[in-house]
């Protein structure tokens, strides 16, 4: 429930994104604006890896359980605080300002919550279903993004158009905010990772294995580079075909606002589907044959998806419905390989760091790309960008070793460290 609320908040942003550009930004150029707003959306990718790394060293320090009450609290400030903006025709330059600075606490909030829950659902799962269990992961994702969509189409279908321009977009951040005090009491509910709890027993009797001080730093920089590669075309298609998809389908093609969001929520539903599907073949027949396929199925489909979105809603539904299959094929593991190629002593803000990289370097600029790519009549080049990050992915892939069920709570490289003479660090079997 939180990872769907943290990202209903953060997702309303993008569909609402046309409105923020005519509210807080000047009046005179649309196309200006609207990429003026693309811009303060990238800026609240500036602060995730700043937050992933901030909130999961307090994650690894005082536990998973407690952060996530943390990012949630900070998230609802933020959401809450942009719905009570005043407009750029009341304030002037200080509207933009302020959407800027609320975007980069949002920015914070969102990169801490990413690493911790990947880390804390992973670390919960039975090794042989971690696959399948951390797939709950981005199924919440899809809700809170099927939750933003359906907002936003509720809205502009009821209120019609001058009325969500004018004051109806800010009811969709109202309605976030106040979802939040439920969360926030089921989240203090919640227990503690187990593998956190014997992480710190182990911390206690070993303090050169506390807060990721006995990591093997080489060790570490390779698998920080392996997850930030593996993240990159994920984000880019994520940004594209789902957060995006209906804001490109009205700005550019011309489509109805209720009719996108509509068809967007259509596809988003079927989504949900194949992502618990592709999570459990991941504990099948492992991570990386699902890494590489993803990787081989948008470069087949990324041109003519793009090809196929015309200004009719049953157009978008079948583009971003072939969209999110085929990114579907790696976020139903994406948690689980996160969490198997981070060392076990640094895991949640190894992965909180690098995830939140990751989505500021290529999932905050993706729709600004795309739109500057668009309006100048140069889409080839963006096609080329996603197909070159889909090979990127296919070499990483093809050159890491396969994690599916690992321990967790052993280093993965502990057998390299015992042939090059180090101590090894023995923990308990953890099974859920």
């Amino acid at each position: 429930m939180g990872n769907m609320l943290e990202w209903f908040d953060w997702t309303l942003y993008g569909v609402l994104s046309t409105y923020l550009a005519a509210t807080f930004f000047s009046k005179t150029d649309p196309q200006s604006a609207l990429l003026s707003t693309l811009a303060v959306f990238a800026g609240g990718f500036v602060a995730r890896p700043l937050g992933g790394f901030l909130f999961g060293r307090l994650g690894d320090r005082v536990g998973r359980r407690v952060t996530l009450l943390v990012t949630m609290l900070t998230l609802s400030f933020s959401t809450l605080a942009m719905a009570l903006i005043p407009s750029y025709d009341q304030i002037g330059v200080w509207a933009s300002l302020l959407l800027l600075l609320l975007r980069i606490i949002q920015g914070l909030a969102h990169g801490g919550e990413a690493g911790i829950s990947y880390t804390y659902v992973a670390e919960i799962a039975p090794p042989e279903r971690r696959g399948l269990w951390t797939s709950a992961v981005y199924v919440s994702v899809m809700i809170g993004v099927m939750g933003a969509t359906a907002t936003a189409a509720v809205l502009a279908n009821v209120l019609g158009d001058a009325a969500m321009g004018e004051w109806g977009w800010r009811l969709g951040f109202g309605v976030g905010a106040v979802l939040a005090v439920y969360v926030l009491v089921m989240r203090r509910s919640a227990g503690e990772s187990q593998v956190f709890e014997e992480q710190q027993a182990v911390a206690e009797q070993q303090p050169s294995h506390h807060a990721g001080r006995g990591v093997d730093r080489r060790r570490l920089w390779r698998a920080c580079l392996a997850m930030f590669l593996l993240s990159s075309a994920t984000n880019v298609v994520y940004y594209t075909w789902v957060t995006f998809a209906p804001v490109n389908a009205i700005s550019i093609e011309g489509m109805s606002p209720s009719g996108a969001y509509t068809a967007s929520l259509l596809a988003q539903f079927v989504a949900l589907f194949a992502i618990v599907g592709f999570g459990r073949l991941s504990d099948r027949v492992g991570r990386r044959p699902m890494v590489i396929a993803f990787g081989v199925v948008v470069i087949a489909l990324v041109v003519p998806i793009q090809r196929m979105l015309t200004d009719q809603p049953w157009t978008l539904f079948v583009a971003q419905g072939l969209g999110l299959t085929a990114w579907a094929l790696i976020v139903g593991l994406y948690p689980a390989l996160m969490a198997e190629l981070a060392p076990t002593a640094a895991r949640a803000r190894t992965v909180g760091l690098m995830t939140s990289a990751a989505a500021a370097v290529f999932g905050g600029t993706a729709p600004y790309l795309y739109t500057w790519f668009s309006g100048t009549d140069r889409l080839w080049a963006y096609y080329t960008y996603v197909v070159a990050l889909a090979v990127v992915t296919i070499v990483v892939a093809v050159s890491i070793r396969e994690t599916k069920g690992v321990d967790l709570n052993a280093d993965l490289h502990d057998e390299d460290r015992a042939e090059a003479g180090r101590p090894r660090v023995q923990v308990r079997d953890s099974q859920a």
